[in-house]
């Protein structure tokens, strides 16, 4: 085959799968460069075709199995950002309406925005009041006071 030996093909496999690895996520494809290098290094010592197959899949599933997650684990931390409006609750706000839930009245000033909002409690929050948003439910903020 073009005048390589086994063991040439082998790094050129593993090479291709770092390669692939790199236009994608998750680290399942390096995985298998593991089991390329482990085959080419077989190959190189001239062991059978059998057993570079067999160290191939064994080194494969082994790095698929224990390297993968720890990889994962250790670079690949996703971290949720809260953005729109979810990125408000836990922050405080200012009362712009008198807040009583139970003549249904109530507006909170935070960030330049005026929103509905009731009160935490049955409590009534004078205008002026600081307050933390603790929860929203479509437009209509939940607030408690400070």
């Amino acid at each position: 085959m073009f005048g390589l030996e086994l063991w040439h093909v082998w790094c050129i496999a593993a090479l291709v799968f770092i390669i692939v690895e790199i236009f994608t996520a998750g680290f399942a494809v390096m995985c298998f460069s593991f089991g390329a290098i482990a085959a080419a290094i077989l190959a190189a010592c001239g062991i059978g075709i059998w057993w570079q197959l067999f160290a191939f899949a064994l080194v494969s599933a082994l790095s698929l199995v224990f390297v993968r997650p720890f990889v994962l684990k250790t670079f690949y931390k996703q971290t949720t950002v809260k953005t729109n409006t979810d990125a408000i609750i836990g922050r405080t706000a200012r009362v712009s309406e008198t807040i009583d839930n139970e003549a249904g009245t109530g507006r909170v000033a935070i960030d330049g925005d005026d929103w509905k909002a009731v009160g935490a409690t049955e409590e009534v929050l004078p205008l002026g009041t600081k307050v933390e948003i603790i929860s929203r439910e479509s437009i209509i903020l939940t607030v408690k006071k400070i």
